[in-house]
């Protein structure tokens, strides 16, 4: 029985594809005032960005509440260096939009700074595909600066194929051409299936007709997942793939699985000198697996990002590309459930308040109050405009940048 999340929530939520025939077209929002813009040429001057998703839904219980946290690190030894807010909320602007609180929708309103009503990219109900109406920030610093797409990455979690179309909004002046890069264990397969079928082995073994026939089975499905016109291979994220296969072999079962995967992805990307992202974001998920109602899934999964957390920090202050010139914000997806008449109080996050209540902290280049933590209510949506204004390009369809006046 295959008892993955992914298949027991029937992907809960999808994160952004964006706009491209058959799929979607690519339709320029009638409320965006946003100019044209050409591929950025400027020189890029300003911090590295590295936001982590605190993510799979995660309270403030767990995270930064002293007597209860599961996240020390975060909340001992990284606050202090920069600002907390412990009042951020989803959905509190005026008028309230009514979203919904979870992954792939917080992810979207993290990295467009806009609650705009999402469009669809192919699945219902559970298994939605959701695409940003409003640009990213990828597509944002992209379109300023002169920017590669290698050098702009979502790391995403093996279970949350939804997510791997969290490249580019459908947004007409920005789109396709501004797009991301994604590094996960799909992105791996993608890669290595049709190398597999070409050499015939599969770590030094010859493969059977059986098994010849289950991979070429697999790649078919996994292409089947994005229905858009396809792009050119990455020429940097092909080595990196090579890389990868030349160390963790062609199994998978020597790599990390889970979320310290996503940290493995992360580190190797940071420590290679024909990748090093200038802007990621790391879509950890795996708190997401209470809801099959074990507490220990979500608890363990707290403490597992918070060591993430930790080893992704430490080679950025140790690695020279990224040592005192990154930007780290670290914020939850979504809050969760927090019923007192059920065994898990916090197994789902069904639109309830507490799944609106989350944190964010900021710290590092940019982020000159050092131990601040501010109880204002501030929102998700207004982390975007923040990360425009520190790294220095404009976030025209985002929220107000009012965060940055609390950093610096």
């Amino acid at each position: 029985m295959d008892t993955s999340r992914r298949n027991f929530l029937a992907g809960i939520t999808g994160a952004g594809v964006a706009g491209t025939v058959p799929l979607l077209t690519q339709l320029e929002n009638p409320e965006s005032q946003t100019p044209t813009f050409r591929q950025g040429t400027a020189e890029y001057k300003g911090p590295n960005v590295i936001i982590i998703r605190f993510g799979g839904g995660c309270r403030r219980r767990e995270t930064i509440e002293p007597d209860t946290t599961y996240a020390p690190h975060l909340l001992n030894t990284l606050a202090p260096r920069g600002v907390l807010f412990k009042n951020m909320m989803i959905d509190s602007l005026q008028p309230t939009q009514g979203v919904d609180t979870s992954h792939g929708q917080g992810t979207i309103y993290i990295l467009s700074g806009s609650y705009r009503k999402l469009g669809n990219a192919g699945g219902d109900g559970l298994a939605e595909r959701f695409v940003p109406s409003a640009p990213t920030l990828f597509e944002y610093f992209r379109s300023t600066f002169n920017i590669s797409a290698h050098e702009t990455l979502v790391i995403n979690s093996e279970d949350r194929k939804q997510e791997e179309f969290l490249t580019y909004s459908n947004h007409l002046r920005y789109g396709i051409d501004y797009r991301c890069q994604i590094l996960s264990l799909y992105r791996y397969k993608r890669f290595l299936y049709p190398r597999l079928l070409s050499q015939g082995t599969r770590d030094g073994q010859q493969l059977s007709p059986q098994q010849r026939d289950q991979i070429t089975k697999e790649l078919r499905e996994l292409e089947s997942i994005d229905t858009r016109l396809p792009t050119s291979k990455n020429e940097q994220l092909q080595g990196f793939w090579e890389r990868w296969q030349a160390h963790y072999g062609e199994t998978g079962f020597k790599n990390p699985r889970g979320d310290r995967l996503l940290t493995e992805l992360a580190l190797r990307s940071m420590q290679d000198g024909q990748i090093q992202p200038r802007m990621m974001i790391v879509n950890y998920t795996d708190c997401d697996y209470v809801h099959w109602g074990i507490p220990s899934h979500y608890t363990t999964a707290v403490a597992i990002m918070d060591q993430g957390l930790k080893q992704i920090v430490d080679a950025a202050d140790t690695l020279p590309f990224y040592k005192d010139n990154t930007l780290f914000v670290v914020v939850p997806d979504c809050g969760r459930d927090n019923n007192p008449f059920v065994d898990v109080p916090f197994q789902h996050h069904f639109n309830s308040r507490s799944s609106h209540e989350i944190f964010c902290l900021a710290f590092g280049k940019g982020v000159e109050n050092h131990g601040t933590v501010v109880n204002d209510v501030v929102d998700q949506v207004q982390i975007a405009g923040a990360i425009g204004s520190l790294a220095g390009f404009e976030t025209h369809d985002a929220e107000t940048d009012h965060l940055a006046n609390y950093l610096a």
